[in-house]
């Protein structure tokens, strides 16, 4: 193959990446701009929020999301590797012990992380928070949120 071959892949590139470009350009161009303080507000879902979150989003459902691309990604590494294997022989049943090894540890690292561990009050953390009074009802950190089960 000569240089000029890939000259369609380089100009069909070029075509779409010009396309982004001006269609991007272009709408923030003609597109009207009238910030209103209502279109400025933060909103979930079309509801007008009317107080603060009282808690933050929590960081496991991320983690958890990140853990099922990890393990999933790993499936398209074996099925190359299960079309090929009679080529790539024992070489390639060794790269791929090496590879399933590895995420098998990474499994059982998250694993005694915690991060698979959904149930909060088995973690040893939050035992030792618990034990320390601090998870009492009544204190800053424990008992019923404000407003959640309070007659109004």
């Amino acid at each position: 193959m000569t240089l000029a071959d890939y000259l369609p892949i380089v100009l069909m590139a070029a075509l779409g990446v010009g396309f982004a470009a001006v269609s991007l350009w272009m709408s923030w161009r003609l597109a009207p701009n009238n910030p209103t303080p209502e279109k400025l507000a933060p909103y979930e879902c079309g509801i007008v929020p009317l107080q603060d979150p009282v808690e933050r989003f929590p960081v496991k459902f991320y983690l958890v999301a990140m853990l099922f691309v990890i393990f999933d990604v790993e499936i398209v590494f074996l099925f190359a590797w299960a079309v090929r294997f009679e080529q790539l022989a024992w070489a390639g049943v060794a790269a791929m012990a090496v590879f399933v090894a590895l995420l098998v540890e990474t499994l059982v690292y998250v694993w005694k992380r915690g991060a698979l561990d959904w149930n909060v009050a088995r973690r040893g953390r939050y035992r030792q928070v618990v034990a320390d009074g601090a998870g009492e009802p009544g204190t800053s950190t424990g008992g019923a949120r404000p407003g959640v089960g309070e007659a109004a």
